[in-house]
């Protein structure tokens, strides 16, 4: 083979020493080392240690000390068995054994002045300062189970604690709605001699009677659509001439106000007595009896049928004929008076007016009420506040949705609202015959099926898809039997005391009756006669 000239030939490569490998080799090893040193350092601090001063934080709150902490700390075993003491205290209370009892309460004081002193030293307890308490409480703790004070025995015994406690708790609470119920059914002694002062008045007194025909001069603003025409279907005297007086007072034009007020035959005259009396600052009031209306008998109205039926009344006054099952709420003879169902007859009480805002004889007004009138129903009968901001005021709680009528008719979800301030299109409500919708449905519930009592269950069912939510600061509720935000009477225009805690009644309750009392003028001769005050 020929070889390449000198010229051509490759170089040859040089071969580094063995030195200077190893030199390189060592430097990257140092290096390698440096680096992971650096970072096991960056490793071993706190990554957060804002986390570190909030744990400190929660443990100086919770008075939590690191020496409490460890598992060894005489501190925590003094305070555990202090809590099983304790615990051990009531059941040997229970069992009757109230010198063990003592002995064991006399431990956990001398335990708790130990903690104590330690605590106001700021040292840690030591195990020779602990020693004697905790083997003089282990042995207390020890007797204590050979008294069969164990954890089984003690959750067995609370256990049946706690269901006498519940039953006496039901029990408590279902006589004090009971007697609640009675004394906000009773009329009070003041009220009653009121009624009798001015029936007397009226049929002494000449000039009052020849008043109130002079005021029959204005009955063209009975009738006249362009006025604000207000209803209370009440036999409450006092109560009515709150919501008179508070409307008339926070009107803003009195004058245009029409106070619709019907009665029954035994308050009539007294009604009429007191309102001929009053200054009224300009309102229109009119007061009738609902025995005067010529179309209401048993054959157009048929719950006044069954109002009168004798199992009704007895299913209202005894309570025995479903053995008590029925909540007491819903036994109010209330139900049983005209004056509550008349509500759905306003058309029929008023023939010839258009628009009314039906008022209840419990609610107060605190905001000029005549923008009510302007409002726009959408072609629907019923403006009311809609009253489903708690699941409890849906149309389930309402109605039997076990009845196939209900069920398959009506909305389980759908939102309840209140009676109590409404504002009703009487054109509206002849045009799709409300009224024989409500006695449908009253038909349907004779045997009381479709709901219990009361008459805002068939109202729901009346008014179900003819209702106009309005806003809620129109109807403010709740007076009558809870706490009710501030902020939302302040805003209320209407006020309504709906429950047993009448503003009337002693039973009311006290932080809401100065919003009644302060339109009632309890000067007025008749109220200091029957001791109001």
């Amino acid at each position: 083979m020929r070889r390449r000239p000198l010229d051509f030939r490759r170089p040859v490569r040089r071969r580094w020493p063995n030195v200077v490998w190893w030199t390189l080799c060592g430097i990257v090893v140092l290096l390698f080392i440096v680096i992971f040193g650096k970072e096991s350092q960056i490793e071993s601090r706190p990554s957060f240690p804002k986390n570190h001063h909030r744990r400190r934080r929660i443990m100086d709150g919770l008075n939590i000390t690191e020496e409490m902490l460890s598992p060894n700390s005489v501190t925590r075993q003094l305070s555990e068995q202090i809590s099983l003491a304790k615990a051990f205290v009531v059941i040997a209370k229970e069992s009757n054994n109230l010198q063990f009892a003592w002995e064991l309460s006399a431990q956990i004081r001398n335990s708790q002045l130990l903690l104590s002193n330690t605590a106001t030293r700021r040292a840690p307890l030591t195990t020779s300062e602990s020693e004697a308490a905790i083997r003089e409480m282990a042995t207390l703790l020890y007797q204590a189970q050979q008294y069969h004070y164990d954890s089984a025995t003690m959750i067995m015994r609370l256990k049946a604690k706690i269901q006498a406690l519940e039953e006496q708790m039901s029990s408590v609470s279902e006589k004090s709605s009971k007697y609640g119920q009675i004394a906000a059914e009773e009329v009070p002694k003041g009220l009653y001699c009121l009624g009798i002062q001015l029936t007397t008045h009226w049929f002494e007194n000449s000039k009052l009677q020849k008043r109130i025909k002079e005021r029959l001069q204005i009955q063209e603003k009975l009738t006249d659509n362009s006025l604000y025409h207000f209803c209370v279907f009440s036999d409450n005297i006092l109560a009515t001439s709150v919501v008179v007086n508070s409307t008339a007072i926070n009107s803003k034009d009195p004058d245009k106000v029409v106070f619709h007020i019907v009665t029954d035959e035994i308050n009539y005259a007294a009604m009429k007595a007191w309102f001929t009396m009053k200054n009224l600052w300009g309102v229109t009031v009119e007061v009738q009896k609902f025995e005067d209306f010529k179309w209401m008998n048993a054959s157009y109205v048929p719950v006044l049928k069954q109002l009168q039926d004798s199992e009704t009344q007895n299913y209202y006054f005894s309570g025995h004929s479903d053995d008590g099952r029925t909540p007491i709420k819903f036994r109010n003879p209330k139900y049983l008076s005209m004056l509550n169902h008349l509500r759905f007859y306003i058309p029929e009480v008023f023939p010839a007016l258009k628009k009314v805002v039906f008022l209840d004889d419990d609610v107060v007004v605190q905001k000029d009420l005549s923008a009510l009138f302007s409002i726009d129903l959408n072609g629907n009968v019923n403006g009311a506040v809609e009253t489903c901001m708690e699941t409890f005021h849906r149309y389930h709680k309402y109605l039997n949705y076990s009845h196939p009528l209900i069920r398959e008719h009506f909305d389980p979800d759908a939102c309840g609202w209140a009676f109590g301030m409404n504002v009703f299109d009487l054109v509206e409500w002849r045009k799709r015959n409300v009224t024989n919708i409500y006695h449908y449905w009253q038909a349907k519930n004779v045997d009381r099926t479709l709901w219990k009592l009361g008459t805002l269950p068939p109202g729901l069912l009346t008014f179900y898809g003819l209702t106009e939510a309005l806003d809620p600061s129109w109807h403010v509720l709740g007076l009558g039997y809870t706490n009710v935000d501030p902020h939302l009477i302040a805003r209320g225009a209407v006020l309504h005391f709906n429950g047993n805690a009448k503003p009337w009644l002693k039973i009311g309750m006290e932080k809401y009756k100065p919003l009644w009392d302060k339109f009632l003028d309890y000067s007025h001769p008749l109220l200091q006669r029957c001791n109001f005050h």
